[in-house]
């Protein structure tokens, strides 16, 4: 690849992370904080991680704060490494709490009674840990704020 091929490459390497990341915890967010896209809302969601995850209620609401504002923040290029790292602690605690007993791969015929494996939590988090090394790229927020 030319000089200028692989320039443009890691100009956009970060925004092809960035955009798809974003809009997946951005609506996810909203389902658990708004109630959004057939969620829950947020009263319910608090209830639903205590009774059936034992995750604690502060920890539910660091959870949604980094769903929905690590959604906005990496989806605008805004604190991105802050707000990818908020994803990847998430995406830690679901492979742990949630996927991890169902083995790797994803429930592809949606079998009644078994969940999703680690497959898709694991490529979220490492999408997470991409933005929290290499930042927003050239097309963020970050980039106008701290001119870097």
């Amino acid at each position: 690849m030319a000089r200028g091929g692989a320039e443009l490459a890691d100009a956009f390497a970060p925004l092809c992370i960035r955009i798809p990341l974003g809009l997946i915890f951005l609506a996810h967010g909203s389902q658990k904080l708004l109630g959004l896209f057939g969620g829950h809302g947020l009263t319910a969601t608090f209830r639903i991680f205590e009774d059936k995850m034992g995750i604690p209620p502060i920890f539910t609401l660091l959870a949604i704060i980094a769903e929905f504002g690590g959604g906005l923040g990496v989806l605008t290029g805004f604190i991105t490494r802050v707000s990818a790292a908020g994803i990847a602690a998430v995406m830690a605690v679901a492979i742990y709490k949630v996927s991890w007993v169902h083995g790797f791969f994803l429930n592809a015929n949606c079998t009644p009674g078994r969940g999703h494996g680690i497959e898709f939590t694991l490529a979220l988090f490492g999408m997470a840990l991409y933005l929290v090394v290499a930042g927003g790229g050239r097309w963020c927020i970050d980039r106008l704020i701290f001119k870097s």
